[in-house]
């Protein structure tokens, strides 16, 4: 048998499905389970290696829609310059660098190729943009070969993509995109032409041939969701629940609206045969809205989609007054408050500081925050790093996310024995927060302005350093025992043995 996971994109700046979908993919190897981690978006910026690999899968376990139908592997780029000056077949006449582009001017003027390098110390290429008379007519992206190719025309004084060609191993042409402004794409293979990506990803997954014994997790659903259900044959299906899956203001005793990513396969979930949430109030939760407003009783599975290894404790002593945040810089996570919020608790408590971890669009914003706060001294954006065994130098952990399906990093910080801050939203701190015992919960609703809420994440700041911290990080501690990867490991042995049946395929 084999365990199927499937999701969208993935890039260097993650969301919490694709972490989960790392810890799931460590947990189904220690269980000798055979898996595959599916993605289905186009993905130009970088060799999708490169990103599956930095989440901790393994090349072997990854399968891209756009190079299923080649020969070509999912392999670490390893094609470099002097390949491409190579395949030329034209002399080089000048070669500039500018560091991680490196451009090759050809004997023909005005013509010249673009090789954009894996870093700037590197001779790995992964994409070449190739010019005739000042035009983009082509560019060509490489891992240890050449993958596929973009075709271009210029219009109104732009180069406009009209056709992509992906390639097998020996050059030959596995099958062609075609496309034209607004239009549906068009994929030719040698053998037939599907219409649209929608034809495209029905087509993938029905040579998928899925059989009796093998499990489906569906983790993103997005012109995905229907193709899955339609091809999944004797397979069983699951569905994974990362997020609050209803709108909390679209609610009455009549109608309740379900969350976007779920909304098709709640209606339809006759056809699924289990879904798995991470908390058991979510699935308390979920059974007592589907009786009431779908007339259903599904198999509903609390399995937490993240674990952790061991608790951590320090070496050397915290840094008293130190806090931490670590998630994607975007709107719903409020960063924002956490920087106000710091600033107003600095006035009573001098020493204080904050580290925020993560990257995303908001970093602009708040680093023009904290520089008209003049707080750049004990407020500090760190990009993104591996955290599991930092979160011990703090003192504690405080986060403003107003939705949470789960709350991993929340997870991470309590098996260091962090203290907690953070809003009264449902599944995060709820779950690993027992208000006044191991963190503050602070009031939140809608309807809460900003202010209100600064003040009080500021308050419960101030609070937390009056308390005796070695409670609270005990229980902490206390309560993170319940993750343990031992544990999480049990419950997915459990639900495959129940769904397919452990072992290898």
């Amino acid at each position: 048998m084999t365990i199927y996971n499937f999701n969208l994109g993935i890039g260097w700046a993650n969301s919490g499905v694709e972490y989960a979908q790392s810890y799931r993919a460590k947990l189904l190897r220690e269980l000798g389970q055979e898996a595959k981690f599916i993605f289905t978006d186009l993905i130009l910026s970088e060799n999708i290696e490169h990103l599956t690999a930095n989440l901790g899968l393994k090349d072997e376990e990854v399968i891209w829609l756009y190079s299923y139908f080649t020969d070509v592997k999912i392999s670490p780029t390893t094609y470099t310059l002097a390949d491409l000056k190579a395949s030329l077949g034209q002399e080089v006449v000048k070669e500039v660098r500018n560091g991680k582009a490196v451009y090759l001017y050809l004997a023909p003027k005005n013509s010249w190729v673009a090789a954009y390098l894996k870093n700037s110390q590197s001779d790995l290429v992964e994409r070449a943009e190739f010019v005739s008379n000042n035009c983009l007519y082509r560019k060509d992206y490489y891992t240890y070969t050449r993958l596929f190719s973009e075709y271009y025309t210029p219009r109104d004084n732009r180069a406009y993509v009209y056709q992509r060609r992906f390639f097998n191993e020996d050059g030959s042409v596995a099958y062609e995109e075609i496309m034209d402004g607004d239009s549906p794409q068009m994929f030719r293979f040698p053998d037939k032409i599907l219409y649209s990506k929608a034809e495209f990803i029905d087509y993938f997954v029905s040579k998928l041939a899925f059989k009796a014994g093998d499990i489906l997790l569906l983790d993103r659903s997005k012109g995905l969701g229907q193709q899955v259900f339609r091809n999944k044959g004797e397979a069983k299906l699951g569905v994974m629940v990362h997020a609050d899956h209803f709108s909390e203001h679209s609610v009455d005793d009549d109608y309740i609206l379900w969350n976007d990513y779920y909304d098709y396969q709640f209606t339809n979930s006759e056809a699924v045969d289990f879904f798995v949430v991470a908390t058991a109030s979510q699935r308390d939760l979920l059974l007592k809205q589907f009786a009431k407003y779908e007339h259903k009783q599904p198999k509903v599975v609390v399995i937490p989609v993240g674990s952790v290894d061991k608790l951590r404790h320090p070496k050397v002593p915290r840094q008293p007054f130190a806090l931490i945040t670590a998630s994607r810089l975007a709107p719903e996570k409020h960063v924002d408050w956490l920087v106000n919020a710091c600033i107003r608790a600095h006035k009573e408590i001098p020493d204080l500081t904050l580290d925020i971890y993560g990257e995303g669009s908001g970093k602009e914003q708040l680093e023009k925050l904290i520089a008209n706060n003049q707080a750049q001294k004990y407020i500090r954006l760190k990009g993104h790093q591996d955290l599991k065994e930092q979160y011990v130098n703090y003192a504690a952990y405080i986060t403003a996310s107003t939705t949470e399906g789960f709350g991993l990093s929340l997870l991470e910080a309590i098996a260091s024995g962090l203290p907690l801050i953070g809003l009264d939203v449902r599944y995060g701190m709820q779950t690993f927060v027992d208000n006044g015992q191991n963190g503050y919960v602070c009031p939140w609703s809608d309807s809460m302005g900003a202010p209100r809420i600064v003040d009080n994440l500021a308050f419960a700041i101030t609070e937390l350093f009056k308390a005796d911290l070695s409670k609270f990080r005990e229980h902490s501690y206390h309560k993170a025992q319940p993750f343990m990867e031992a544990n999480v490991r049990k419950a997915w042995a459990e639900l495959i043995a129940t769904e397919g049946g452990l072992g290898h395929a």
